[in-house]
């Protein structure tokens, strides 16, 4: 019985029964345990915007469009509109119909499904799965543009195929069957973004094209149709324990996962469903599922999964709401609620400049942001600072006018949009400090060109890194001191052996190893007395408890301030005990050279930076890390670099002063 109630078994039981409570029974298990953790715990705000706009499914039927009146693209025989519409994409997007009209569908076989439960590799299902949409869509396009019929059959090829596909769910995300084991089970219906994306894109073929398709053979959109029905728009109606909904989740977290799949799904409802009263109540239950995300959300807007997941969280909800205020005239409408904006502006917060963005939790250092998503959600929350950054990346971009890519809706949108966005001129210069007291994450921009993120926060965040207290350094936008950031996913990146990964180790930021430890992972290792102060331009914290107790760390107070010329970071600490010397660890992808004792310098990018430390209190080792992961060598290259600051020798108490500047 005692083996029974520890706290590790706890978890699980609780998990196990949460299908069987009431969603505030669940919840507050949930605190109990977290509380009996030590954990810091995120509690939900119950701001529920959406459904406060209307109050109930009938408030929504008051007020939607039927028969797709909110559908502002051509009708498929409308050649005119159609090619004014496209402008000068219509060419390009019939040539990448063209190369696609001998494509052989990518065969999924049963492996590629067992891949991932044999050696963690997803990208066996996934590369072929992707690349069977990207084709779909491609031709889909294409036939969009043309109006021939030259595309049709293979549309009707890539849609069947896809119908008789056991699941549309990633290989990765099978766990969350009832048969476990990552192999496709024909009787469950599993609702997630890999199944959502297959059928949004059927769902708008079947709109567009479905009269072209009854012509050749009735059962081929009534397949689509019933497919589409029976995989996604009746399981998400009938199933409340998708975790992802945020209607029975244990943990209370509701991530990018819940903006994404419903973007999905309420594209699918609201073209297939022409029934008013079942639309009505499954628009109003997709509005209480986005409240869940919406009442999670910090109130400053950050994303503490990472600049990668706002396209796929804040970005995803925006298109929710277009959705959601298109399809009832504007109705139903939160775009001018405050959070809302803060979340659309935390990616512009978050660029450093020259394609560079805050790679914090499972982030990409040089991602791409979508502009145009980027544009149309700072026109509808009226921000400057959204279409001001939208204006300069489309600008500083390969291509000006690039081709609208994507999915699907997303496709729809751009080119909707696409002369407004190009005709706007609209200019916002970066802010000096951005402070996110909710999520402990500071910006701070100017001092000779340098550029500082640093976050407190704590070590149970989604996709958490292990990193509190962590700082990057950028010069004139090139990161200089770098978090290395993710590598390529696999079943360990999100299994318990998500910590013997090197890139979510502590070892790997730029942070203290205290005693020979490094932090740990779990909400109870978090930051304590974090201040911002933006008179000073300094960020402090205490991030002692970020390590575990074996540590004996007592304090340990980081500070980093931003002045005319330089970036300082201080360490004062205190110990309780004296194991082993302290080492200060700095990584960097550029070169580094000690021209003396005491100094290191770091060239990259066309950068050249100094750091100056104590030479009688410090040691150096420059030791290089092999890169052969896909995702961080093509930011990266094939070799980053561990700075090490190893004590010479270590008291109990004292202070270490970092000063960074330009050469």
């Amino acid at each position: 019985m005692t083996q029974f109630m520890t706290m590790a078994n706890l978890r699980g039981v609780l998990k196990r029964l949460v299908a069987l409570m009431p969603i505030g029974v669940s919840r507050f298990l949930y605190r109990l345990y977290s509380a009996a953790k030590g954990d810091r715990i995120h509690v939900a705000k119950k701001r529920n915007l959406l459904k406060n706009v209307v109050g109930s499914a009938d408030g929504v039927r008051a007020v939607l469009l039927m028969d797709r009146r909110w559908v502002h693209y051509p009708d498929y025989r409308d050649r005119a509109r159609w090619n004014d519409f496209l402008g000068s994409y219509k060419d390009e997007y019939i040539s990448r119909g063209e190369a696609l009209n001998d494509y052989d569908w990518q065969l999924i076989k049963a492996t590629d499904y067992l891949e991932y439960q044999r050696s963690g590799n997803q990208m066996a299902m996934e590369v072929p799965f992707r690349q069977n949409i990207e084709a779909l869509t491609h031709l889909f396009m294409a036939e969009l543009a043309e109006g021939r019929g030259r595309f049709l059959n293979q549309i009707i090829n890539g849609a069947v195929y896809h119908c008789e596909m056991t699941s549309w769910a990633f290989s990765a995300h099978l766990w969350m069957q009832k048969q476990r084991g990552y192999f496709p089970d024909h009787d469950e219906r599993i609702v997630e973004m890999g199944a959502g994306k297959v059928a949004s894109l059927l769902a708008w073929i079947y709109y567009f094209l479905k009269p072209e398709l009854d012509q050749i053979n009735p059962l081929i959109a009534k397949r689509i149709r019933d497919e589409v029905g029976k995989r996604v728009l009746s399981p998400y109606m009938e199933i409340d324990n998708f975790w992802w909904m945020g209607f029975t989740e244990l943990s209370g977290k509701v991530n990018n996962w819940n903006t994404w799949c419903n973007s999905y799904v309420l594209q699918c409802f609201l073209l297939l469903e022409d029934d008013s009263s079942r639309l009505a109540g499954a628009i109003y239950r997709i509005m209480d599922s986005l409240d869940c995300f919406i009442n999670y959300a910090y109130d400053d807007g950050a994303c503490e999964e990472g600049t990668f997941y706002w396209e796929y969280s804040a970005g995803r909800l925006y298109e929710c709401l277009q959705l959601l205020h298109d399809c009832t005239g504007g109705a139903i409408s939160v775009f001018d609620k405050p959070i809302i904006r803060n979340l659309g502006e935390y990616i512009v917060r978050a660029y450093a400049g020259k394609g560079w963005t805050v790679n914090f939790s499972d982030a990409t250092a040089r991602d791409k942001i979508n502009a145009d998503l980027l544009f149309r959600y700072g026109k509808a929350t009226q921000s400057k600072e959204m279409t001001g950054l939208a204006n300069q990346l489309r600008k500083i971009g390969p291509n000006s006018n690039a081709i609208p890519d994507g999915d699907i809706y997303n496709i729809f949108q751009s080119l909707l949009h696409r002369k407004e966005f190009i005709a706007d001129d609209t200019v916002c210069s970066p802010a000096s400090s951005t402070w996110y007291p909710d999520s402990e994450i500071c910006y701070m921009n100017g001092g000779d060109g340098f550029f500082v993120a640093a976050k407190g926060g704590h070590n149970g965040e989604c996709h958490n890194h292990n990193d509190v207290g962590s700082i990057i350094v950028y010069s004139h936008s090139i990161p200089v001191f770098i978090d290395p950031g993710v590598g390529t996913y696999e079943r360990k990146t999100f299994g318990k052996d998500r910590y013997s990964l090197w890139t979510m180790q502590s070892g790997y930021h730029n942070l203290p190893e205290i005693n020979n430890f490094s932090q740990k992972d779990g909400a109870e290792y978090k930051a304590s007395e974090v201040l911002f102060e933006p008179e000073r331009m300094e960020f402090s914290l205490d991030m002692a408890k970020a390590y575990p107790q074996e540590a004996k760390v007592n304090k340990w107070v980081r500070s980093c301030r931003m002045k005319n010329d330089s970036v300082v970071i201080r360490d004062s600490y205190s110990l309780a005990e004296c194991m082993s010397p302290v080492r200060i660890r700095f990584m960097t992808w550029g070169s580094v050279v000690v021209p003396e004792p005491g100094v290191a310098v770091v060239s990259v990018g066309g950068e050249k930076v100094r750091m100056t430390y104590d030479k009688t209190a410090f040691s150096i080792s420059i030791d290089p890390i092999h890169i052969d992961d896909p995702r961080l060598y093509n930011i990266w290259g094939g070799e980053i670099y561990r700075l090490s600051l190893v004590a010479r020798s270590q008291s109990l108490s004292g202070s270490y002063t970092y000063v960074i500047s330009r050469c």
